[in-house]
């Protein structure tokens, strides 16, 4: 049993797991940059510790000054959330060398998956489907233009230690392929220190289908459904579903369980997610794994009931998953929206400041907002430009989507430019035909769109 959990990360994120903490008798201890110290996960907490300049990389994102601030206030467990260190397998030695447990996957597990070629021969291995492509890494614009010809355009050329867009170009025909290996290769060495590419024919179009996944360390392996995340732009997801109402039931169901075979195969252990593509005929293909915590983990808690960071704790501290597959039932539509400090209007430039006036909606039947924004609180310029998120939840996803549409009207934030009328038109519009979305819609055929209504109602 923990009786003290540090948080290793900040904003919403950090919230929702001190909450979870304090429902479960736990002492939590935030850590918060200097950027940060009037920020609300450092007030929740039961105690709070600062480690470092603004800057990501000598705070949040420095192993070193995490682990430091466990030992110096006696922590059982880190809970690394998502981002950050979520994901670094050398910070989860180091926690395991020390002693404290890591709420997560092990380091080896954490190595395998987070190396997105490693990931992909793991799988295939595995007789999971994976989309074609390089069978090894590919470090010379020779052995680009090869694979390019066997597998053909468009492609994409990815880092293999990357994600958020980061060491990603899409090539659309040969003519471009020189000049976007060598920016991918540049940027994956400026930001992984390696030049660790490998290349993937594109599925176009194809949805973005994920799958939430829980294990404990006695073997048990389940699923709690899958989401739609295919509302992207630039690779960023904008707005999800549970379920992906877009599929044949008999389609997601083999996704499910592809997923949890994945899983097994590797021993995965705590919160995973893999993410497929499927292309216009319902076939899917392993992309990636997520070996932490979703940011969109709330739409699969509202249809399934199930608190995947409470469950996150329990497998961390020994116990065995509360739940069987069989227990787990999938009931009505959930929606979620991220609320961003940016303005889409000028290209989605980041906006910070000081917060002059805010409100969320006061509540209501199937309604859940998670932030850590508060009235008169400063924003800082330093990190993600997410300020929260509003998840809907009713019987039928045109229900999810009217409480959505309600919920967004009554956000108010002033002082920071926010996406909001971006997220109110979107869920409103009553065009949509929501199965033929795909993860260049947004950026393809609706935002031209919506820019140029915004123009026309400003003249």
């Amino acid at each position: 049993m923990f009786k003290k959990v540090l948080v290793a990360n900040r904003g919403e994120i950090a919230v929702r797991i001190i909450r979870a903490l304090r429902e479960m008798d736990i002492t939590s201890v935030a850590i918060f940059s200097e950027a940060d110290r009037n920020a609300l996960h450092a007030e929740l907490a039961d105690e709070a510790i600062c480690i470092g300049p603004a800057k990501s990389l000598d705070s949040y994102a420095n192993p070193v000054a995490v682990i430091s601030a466990a030992l110096a206030t006696g922590v059982d467990a880190i809970h690394p959330g998502y981002g950050f260190l979520s994901e670094r397998s050398d910070f989860v030695t180091l926690c395991e060398d020390v002693g404290i447990e890591f709420i997560g996957p092990n380091s080896h597990i954490i190595d395998v998956m987070g190396h997105k070629q490693h990931a992909r021969d793991t799988m295939r291995k595995s007789g999971i489907p994976i989309t074609p492509g390089s069978a090894g890494l590919i470090y010379s614009i020779e052995e680009a233009r090869d694979i390019a010809l066997d597998i053909g355009y468009p492609l994409m050329i990815k880092a293999a230690d990357g994600g958020g867009g980061k060491g990603m170009r899409r090539v659309e025909d040969a003519s471009q392929l020189d000049a976007l290996f060598s920016q991918a290769q540049n940027e994956t060495e400026a930001i992984y220190g390696n030049k660790d590419l490998y290349i993937e024919r594109i599925i176009a179009p194809a949805k973005h289908i994920e799958v939430q996944l829980l294990g404990d360390k006695y073997g048990n392996v389940i699923h709690l459904g899958e989401r739609d995340c295919s509302f992207q732009r630039n690779n960023q997801k904008f707005l999800e579903i549970s379920p992906a109402v877009s599929l044949p039931l008999e389609v997601r169901k083999n996704i499910c369980e592809t997923a949890v075979k994945a899983a097994k195969a590797i021993g995965y252990q705590n919160a995973g997610t893999i993410e497929f593509l499927v292309d216009k005929d319902n076939n899917f293909f392993f992309m990636e794994m997520n070996t932490r915590l979703q940011v969109e983990h709330p739409v699969t808690e509202m249809v399934t009931g199930v608190d995947i960071v409470k469950e996150q704790i329990r497998v961390a501290m020994g116990e065995p998953l509360t739940y069987k597959q069989e227990d787990i039932q999938v009931k009505g539509f959930a929606v979620e929206v991220r609320l961003n400090a940016e303005n889409p209007r000028d290209n989605f430039r980041p906006s910070a400041g000081h917060i002059d006036q805010l409100m969320f909606p006061a509540g209501g039947l199937g309604l859940r907002v998670e932030s850590a924004l508060y009235p008169h609180y400063t924003l800082p310029p330093f990190y993600d430009s997410m300020v929260a998120k509003v998840i809907t939840h009713s019987n039928t996803l045109e229900d999810a989507l009217k409480i959505m549409e309600r919920a967004l009207y009554e956000v108010t934030v002033e002082g920071v430019e926010t996406n909001i009328d971006l997220l109110e038109a979107l869920v409103s519009d009553e065009y949509i035909n929501w199965d033929r979305v795909h993860t260049k819609w947004l950026e393809t055929h609706y935002m031209p769109k919506w820019l140029e209504t915004e123009v026309n109602t400003e003249e």
